[in-house]
C-alpha cells in the first residue's frame, strides 16, 4: 500500500512537471522534486533533497546546452520546443532521483527525523553510486520511465485536448449559436483552463504535493537573491517573493491562452480535424509562449508582460512560502551547480 502510495505521488508531480519548472538555457533556472530542489546553470546541475533523516543528499553533474552542440536549436521558435523537451527530460531524472533518494532510507530502516534542521546542523552527503537495493529501485524507475511518459502524455491529450473539444462540440449541438469559429473555440479555451485550474488546485490539497509547492517557493526566492546579487543564506534568501516570471506556470497558462486564439485561425469544422491539429499544432504554441514569456521577463512594463501576469497569479497555488530548512536544500543546489558551471568556465547570462 505504501509504495503505491509513493507511486502516485510520483506520477502526480510528473503531470505538474511544466509548472514547476522554470528558467532557460542561458539563465539560471531550477524545478521543485519529492522533498527538494533542482537547479540548473546554462553548463551544470545539482540537486538537493532533504532525506527523512534531516540529512540532505546531493548530486551534480554537468550540462551540454543543445544549441551549443547544432546552432538550429538556438533559432526562435524552435529554441522553445528544444529548451521544453530538454528540460522535461532533466526534470524527469531530478524527480526519479529525488524518489530514489526516500526508497533508499526506506529500504535502509533509517526512522523519520526532523524536516526542519538549521543550516548549522544539518548533514549534507553526496549520492553513494548505485548499489544493492538501490540499483534494483532505480532498474525499477528506469522500467517505468517509458511508462509514466505515456501515461502523462496520455493525459495530457486527453484532458486538455480531447475532452474540452467534446464538451464544446456537445454545446454546440445543444445550442448552435456555439458553433462559430470565435464562440466555439473561446468555449473551448474557457473548459480547458476550466481543467488545468482545477487539477492545480485539486492536488494542492494534497499534503505531499504542498510541500513540492513549498520546495517550489523555495526555488524561486533562491534565484531572486542570485539574480540580485544577493548572499545565498537563508535569511536573505527568504526576503524575496515566491512568484517568478519565468516559472513554468507561466508558461503553461500562456499556452492555455495562446493557444485559443491559434484554434480560431483553423477553419476545420469536424471533431477529429480539430483534433488533430490541436496536437500537431503544439509544438508551435509552445515555442512561441517561450518567446513571449523570454520576452517578459526581460521588459516587464511591456504588453507581453501584462499577458503573463495571469501565470503569476496561478504561482499563488504552485507556489507557497518555503520554511528555512526547504530554503537550504534551494541554496545548495544551486551553489554545487555554481561550482560545477565554474570548473567549466561557463559563462551566465542575468535577466
Amino acid at each position: 500500500m505504501r509504495a503505491l502510495f509513493n507511486y502516485a505521488k510520483f506520477l502526480t508531480a510528473v503531470q505538474l512537471l511544466p509548472a514547476l519548472e522554470g528558467g532557460e538555457e542561458t539563465l539560471v533556472g531550477g524545478q521543485a522534486v519529492l522533498e527538494g530542489v533542482m537547479m540548473r546553470s546554462p553548463h551544470a546541475w545539482a540537486i538537493a533533497c532533504r532525506k527523512p533523516s534531516g540529512a540532505v543528499v546531493t548530486m551534480s553533474e554537468s550540462l551540454e546546452r543543445p544549441s551549443e552542440k547544432h546552432k538550429w536549436m538556438g533559432w526562435p521558435i524552435l529554441r522553445g520546443v528544444m529548451t521544453l523537451g530538454y528540460a522535461m527530460k532533466l526534470g524527469y531524472q531530478a524527480l526519479r532521483f529525488s524518489a530514489n533518494v526516500a526508497i533508499e532510507e526506506v529500504m535502509q530502516g533509517e526512522g523519520p527525523g526532523s524536516n526542519s534542521t538549521g543550516s548549522n546542523s544539518t548533514k549534507t552527503e553526496a549520492a553513494a553510486p548505485e548499489s544493492g537495493d538501490r540499483a534494483k529501485a532505480a532498474k525499477i524507475s528506469n522500467w517505468l520511465a517509458a511508462v509514466n511518459i505515456v501515461i502523462s502524455l496520455a493525459f495530457f491529450i486527453f484532458m486538455y485536448k480531447y475532452i474540452p473539444l467534446l464538451a464544446a462540440t456537445e454545446l454546440k449541438r445543444w445550442d448552435p449559436a456555439l458553433g462559430g469559429q470565435i464562440v466555439f473555440n473561446l468555449v473551448d479555451g474557457v473548459i480547458r483552463l476550466g481543467f488545468f485550474l482545477i487539477f492545480i488546485w485539486g492536488v494542492s490539497m494534497w499534503k505531499d504535493i504542498r510541500r513540492v509547492y513549498e520546495y517550489h517557493g523555495a526555488e524561486h526566492k533562491t534565484v531572486f537573491a542570485f539574480e540580485n546579487g544577493d548572499p545565498l543564506a537563508t535569511s536573505e534568501v527568504q526576503k524575496y517573493s515566491t512568484y517568478h516570471p519565468r516559472c513554468g506556470t507561466s508558461f503553461l497558462m500562456t499556452v492555455m491562452l495562446i493557444s485559443i486564439g491559434f484554434y480560431m485561425l483553423i477553419p476545420f469544422t469536424t471533431f477529429w480535424a480539430r483534433f488533430a491539429s490541436r496536437i500537431v499544432l503544439l509544438p508551435i504554441i509552445a515555442g512561441v509562449s517561450y518567446e513571449i514569456i523570454r520576452f517578459a521577463a526581460k521588459h516587464r512594463g511591456s504588453l507581453f508582460a501584462l499577458m503573463t501576469s495571469p501565470g503569476l497569479w496561478l504561482q499563488r497555488i504552485t507556489t507557497q512560502p518555503p520554511s528555512d530548512s526547504q530554503a537550504e536544500c534551494a541554496i545548495v543546489a544551486l551553489e554545487q551547480a555554481m561550482s560545477l558551471e565554474k570548473e567549466r568556465g561557463g559563462e551566465l547570462v542575468i535577466a
